[in-house]
């Protein structure tokens, strides 16, 4: 329980979500008046790092591997599961509140997005995506919107950008690491 804490998951389970815009990062144009973020990275090769990389992906292992501490009232997996991931020091930590909005599991496209409830430092939506193609390249896409939403992040943006490239990077790293087994 981290000293910024402010709620549960039970507290957040009917929240509305900071952001107008949910399912923008799922296809198409990011809306407008927003940050982002769109990366796309081959983490493997092959059905078998495909089946490892999206499994890994629906465990929250991008956000474990980025050194974040995750509590949520069911699987990536399922639409409307609240998360609430906490950054820093167990006690110290900085709460970040998200649910998640979409999911697509196709025989050769796994992964979901998830949008910011109230708590986040951030407003907006991150989506989490791997792709089986057909020369065989297992792809982890990253999409993000977001817009810093607390006096605390505004102050320290130009931090708070870098550890939001930091995050992406380890969560590649994390899946890269799951698709190899």
């Amino acid at each position: 329980m981290g000293l910024l804490r402010r709620t549960t998951l039970q507290q957040l389970t009917d929240a509305p979500f900071t952001y107008d815009e949910q399912g923008a990062t799922r296809d198409g144009v990011l809306p407008a008046g927003y940050d982002h973020v769109e990366r796309q990275h081959v983490v493997g090769s092959g059905r078998a790092d495909f089946d490892r990389a999206s499994a890994a992906v629906f465990r929250w292992a991008a956000q474990r591997g980025a050194g974040l501490r995750i509590q949520a009232d069911g699987p990536a997996s399922t639409p409307g599961t609240v998360v609430l991931m906490t950054a820093g020091l167990r006690r110290l930590g900085l709460d970040i509140p998200c649910r998640v909005v979409w999911v697509v599991d196709e025989p050769d496209r796994r992964g979901f997005g998830y949008g910011t409830l109230p708590g986040h430092p951030e407003s907006g939506e991150e989506s989490f995506v791997v792709s089986l193609r057909p020369d065989g390249d297992v792809v982890y896409e990253l999409r993000a919107f977001s817009r810093l939403a607390t006096r605390l992040a505004r102050l320290g943006a130009p931090v708070a950008h870098r550890v939001q490239t930091l995050a992406l990077d380890r969560y590649v790293a994390a899946i890269r690491r799951a698709a190899a087994g």
